[in-house]
């Protein structure tokens, strides 16, 4: 009985493919990657934007800079006095930015009532591309 199976070079064409495959679909797919990390920490910024906009509702005050976005799940130390905090918070956990860095918090902020951003891939202040800041203020300029 005469045994079947792929020659080697079979097996050498269809590793080509694959390899040349592999050199048209994955820029195409590794470029969109920053295009989602930049829209994750645009949904992160306007989930907390909504979230302080409710602490302000219940409690007529935002956090301060010192308090911070840790406000949203646990109660606040400081001034301003958090008297009608949510039991339970405003979100489950403080999302990081899809860099793994914390969101930074001002309020009152320089461009809003608060503002809320991420620096950015680089994790620095300034920067081009994904190393720009995204802010609640700028969330419309990037897509």
């Amino acid at each position: 009985m005469r045994q079947r199976g792929f020659t080697l070079i079979e097996i050498m064409v269809v590793v080509v493919i694959i390899g040349l495959l592999a050199t048209l679909v994955l820029p195409r797919v590794l470029g969109r990657q920053d295009q989602a990390m930049i829209a994750k920490a645009k949904v992160d910024i306007q989930a907390l934007s909504s979230a302080l906009k409710l602490y302000k509702l219940d409690n007529f005050n935002y956090p301060s800079t010192e308090q911070g976005l840790e406000s949203l799940t646990k109660p606040p130390a400081g001034d301003p006095p958090a008297k009608y905090w949510k039991k339970g918070g405003y979100i489950e956990r403080l999302p990081a930015d899809p860099w793994g860095n914390p969101y930074q918090y001002l309020s009152p902020g320089e461009k809003m009532e608060f503002d809320i951003w991420s620096f950015g891939a680089d994790g620095r202040t300034g920067g081009d591309g994904t190393s720009a800041e995204i802010g609640n203020w700028n969330l419309d300029e990037r897509r």
